[in-house]
Order: structure tokens, then sequence, then C-alpha cells
């Protein structure tokens, strides 16, 4: 009998090993697109330090929660290819304090005198204050998972759930952040909401390179630094460029390094189709509105220094089957909290909205 005993302990020990070994290798492949070696080996350390070698079939908090909030961050700090307008925005990371951004609002500029005889000179004060900015907080909804799924799929079952969270909060904070990049509203010589005047298609005017060349012309008028200029497509006019500039479709998607499809009249041209929706009369709707009868998806463009993005804190939550005796089920979530925004009220910045046919 103790031999016995001694055999199913060093049995239990090998499937612990290989179990903490195939979850090492999921978790190094699926986020890091590392070595699943260094994951299998990474997991059964983490395990040996924790105290035990995870058995099959739970989830082990203990173990798991800062490993996946680890994971989470990495990969919040690491933008996709096909998001490379978003990894070009500055980020502040190191400025985050408890979630909360801290800036110094400047109180302007001193008065310049040409040729100046009259003395003393006037004193002026610059009153520059401090401007605390909170971060937005994104919150998955809660994703049940069975102990009865985690026994006969393994681990492959909570990979696949929590990549899922971070995929959609990830979507969440691009479509947040080109948001808050567009303008409100048309300002002239500050934030100029344009039409696009191609060839009508019935319902709109197409997207033109015309109306590239007057995007250009509007920050050209404002004295928008010529580089890092960035110009974000919807897909329709994407398309719609696609149909009529060779150019443009010779070039498109040839960079698949940083996810830029072009560069034209200045601008770095990408392309994403989370950009926001504006009504009828030009005005910018609010973040997650729903749709409405007469409202046109905007392309947005901006200049790259005036922009800034910041990752805050990254939380997994979870519920273990263990305290859920009617369901015996696991419920895990994420909350992350970050922000991008312009890095002044009134900083230059613009769209193109459809032009209507008549």
């Amino acid at each position: 009998m103790k031999h016995f005993s001694i055999l199913r302990g060093l049995m239990l020990a090998v499937c612990a090993l290989m179990v903490n070994a195939v979850m090492g290798a999921t978790i190094s492949t699926t986020f890091f697109g590392a070595s699943p070696a260094a994951g299998a080996i990474a997991m059964n350390a983490v395990a040996l330090v924790a105290g035990n070698a995870l058995p099959s079939g739970t989830l082990h908090a203990g173990v798991f929660t800062e490993l996946w909030t680890g994971y989470l961050i990495k990969a919040f700090r690491t933008a996709p290819e096909q998001l490379g307008w978003y990894d070009r925005i500055r980020s502040f990371d190191q400025y985050v304090d408890n979630d909360v951004i801290h800036f110094t609002e400047l109180g302007g500029d001193p008065a310049v005198l040409v040729n100046n005889t009259t003395y003393p000179l006037n004193i002026t004060a610059l009153q520059d204050a401090d401007k605390p900015i909170s971060l937005d907080k994104f919150d998955t909804e809660a994703t049940p998972v069975t102990d009865d799924e985690l026994h006969a799929i393994s681990y492959d079952k909570m990979a696949s759930v929590l990549e899922r969270h971070r995929e959609a909060i990830k979507e969440k904070v691009r479509q947040k952040a080109i948001h808050a990049i567009a303008p409100q509203s048309h300002v002239a010589n500050t934030t100029p909401i344009l039409s696009t005047t191609g060839e009508a298609d019935g319902t709109r005017k197409r997207f033109c390179p015309a109306d590239i060349v007057a995007a250009k012309a509007a920050f050209d008028a404002m004295k928008v630094p010529t580089t890092d200029r960035v110009l974000v497509l919807t897909t329709q006019h994407v398309n719609d460029l696609l149909l009529v500039d060779q150019k443009f479709r010779e070039h498109y998607n040839i960079n698949q390094t940083e996810g830029k499809i072009a560069r034209l009249y200045g601008f770095d041209i990408y392309e994403y189709d989370g950009t926001p929706s504006y009504t009828s009369a030009g005005n910018k709707k609010q973040f997650g509105a729903a749709a409405a009868s007469g409202d046109k998806q905007a392309s947005v463009f901006f200049h790259v220094g005036s922009m800034m993005k910041a990752n805050g804190s990254v939380q997994f939550y979870h519920q273990e089957a263990v305290n859920d005796p009617l369901y015996h089920r696991n419920l895990v979530n994420f909350r992350k909290w970050g922000i991008c925004l312009p890095l002044k009220a009134n900083c230059t910045r613009g769209a193109i909205l459809s032009g209507a046919t008549s």
C-alpha cells in the first residue's frame, strides 16, 4: 500500500507537470508568439514557487491572477500591426498615478517686443496649473467557464476565453481613442470637417485623391508640421480610392510591419473601420450612441505630436467554481484603465465625411 501511494503521488506529479507545461506553452504561443518550451518551463517554475503543481481542471487563481494580469498588460502595450496609427501616438504611461494622469496646463506665452524703447518693461505672470485627468475605465462582462468544460478540454477553453476578453477590450480602447481624436464639429482653422468630392454613387460622393489634397491644404493653412501627419480612412473611403487611384492600389497594404497602407500627399494613411460617426448636421455623435438615419462615418486626420495616450492598471477578476455550489462554474472578466486624447482642447485635427449628392 505504501509503495502504491508513492507511485500514485509520482503519477500525479508527472501529470501536474504535463498540465503546467501545456498551459505554459499555450500562453507563450498565444499571447507572446514565443517558444512553447520557454512557456512550459516558466509555468512549472511559477507552480513550484507557488508551492504546488497545477492539477487538471482547476483555475488556481492564486497563481494565475498575476500571470494573466501580466500578460494582459504586455498585450495592451503592444499595438497590433493593423492599428499602426494608434502605435504612433506618444505614450505617457510613466506619468500615470492611481489611474490618473497629471498635466501642466500652460498659462500662455510672454509678449515679444520689437525695437522697444520704453522702460521699465511690463511684467506678465505666466500662471501654469495642474490638470489631472482620470483614465477611462473599460470592463468586460463576466464569462462563465464550468469545471465540466475544464475537465473535458483542459486549459484551452480558459486560454481562448481570456484571449477574447483581451481582444474585445483592445478594440474598444482603439475605438474610444479615434473618437476622442476626431473633432466635435467644424471650426475654421482649428478643426475642419470636410466633405468628399468624388463621383456620385447614387447615395453619396465618393472619396477621391482631391479630398486628401484638401486635408493637406487645411493643415498647411494651420501651420501643422509636415512630418507625422496621419490620415485614418474608413473602409468605405479606402474602397473608393482603390477604384480611382492607381498609385493607391499599388501601395495598398504593401507595408505589413507598421500597418500603414500608403503615403500620399504628406499623409501616412491607415485603414480602420472603428472611426466615429457624425450626424447629418456635421456634429460628432457620442461614443457608443446608436446609429440613426443620416449618420456618416468619418475618416480622421491629425498630427501625431498633438496626441497622447496612457495605459493604467489592468485587473483580473475571477470567482472560482469551488465557491459556486449551484453551477460549479468559474467566472472571469477584466478591467483596464487607459485614455487617448488631444494634448490641447483646441488641438488641430480634422475629419472627412461623405458628401451629399445634391
